[in-house]
């Protein structure tokens, strides 16, 4: 039986990994899926308990900018830039963008068009500017580094910290049904493999490329890369995957 047009993934089973379902699995489920909900990811505190944190934001009047690339982080800074309205403001993305206005109590100054480290550095406008990235502990050197290749002055931070998840058994054990896994990180690949092993469903979906360049260093081959990382984007992929 052909599923409705509204639903391409009915009668699917798709698992997600990161800390929480949001708006993808809200998403995926208005596209017919059923999905299993197994994080193998939590936030954390930083190592410090957020000290350079607070000492960075303590002297917000010194930057021009304030760079944040997860939801996560934009909740890290935003009761500090609201007091800062001379302090622009980017974010990767749009649901990052949309936690961050509503936080700082003003529009976000730029979003990236493309939400990826990629898209930010192509649309973050000069001339060169003091900037302080708040990221994660895991984060990459991409941002930073794209960012003062450009000229910029840049200072990051860690704003929090994403440490592995050992699920009980029953709750690992209600992987084995899915048709397809997204991976939204090279550390929920690596959560995955100390968690179940090598084994994985037919179809696995990175939300970017970083994501399944981090996958290859576990042993771990993305079948299926977003072309954006929200949700429209992961459900496009997944809808393509599974209808081949």
């Amino acid at each position: 039986m052909t599923a409705p047009p509204d639903q391409p993934l009915a009668g699917r089973t798709i698992g997600l990994t990161r800390p929480e379902a949001g708006a993808l699995g809200a998403h995926l489920t208005e596209l017919g899926a059923a999905v299993v909900h197994v994080p193998l990811l939590a936030i954390a505190e930083p190592a410090d308990g957020g000290a350079s944190l607070r000492r960075a934001l303590a002297r917000l009047a010194a930057f021009d900018w304030v760079v944040v690339t997860s939801r996560n982080g934009a909740e890290a800074v935003g009761a500090a830039v609201a007091a800062h309205p001379a302090v622009r403001l980017a974010a990767v993305g749009p649901t990052t963008g949309a936690t961050l206005a509503d936080l700082a109590g003003r529009p976000v100054d730029l979003v990236a068009t493309v939400p990826r480290v990629d898209g930010l550095l192509a649309e973050f406008p000069g001339p060169a500017a003091r900037v302080l990235v708040a990221q994660a502990d895991r984060a990459g050197d991409e941002l930073t580094g794209g960012l003062t290749a450009r000229g910029h002055d840049v200072e990051a931070v860690v704003a929090y910290a994403t440490v592995s998840r050992r699920p009980p058994v029953e709750e690992v054990a209600r992987l084995d049904a899915v048709d397809a896994v997204v991976f939204a990180s090279g550390s929920a690949v690596e959560s995955w493999v100390e968690a179940r092993g090598p084994s994985m469903p037919p179809v696995i979906v990175a939300v970017g490329p970083m994501t399944a360049r981090a996958a290859r260093r576990f042993g771990v081959t993305v079948t299926h890369v977003a072309a954006s990382p929200d949700p429209a984007g992961v459900g496009a992929a997944l809808v393509a995957a599974l209808h081949r």
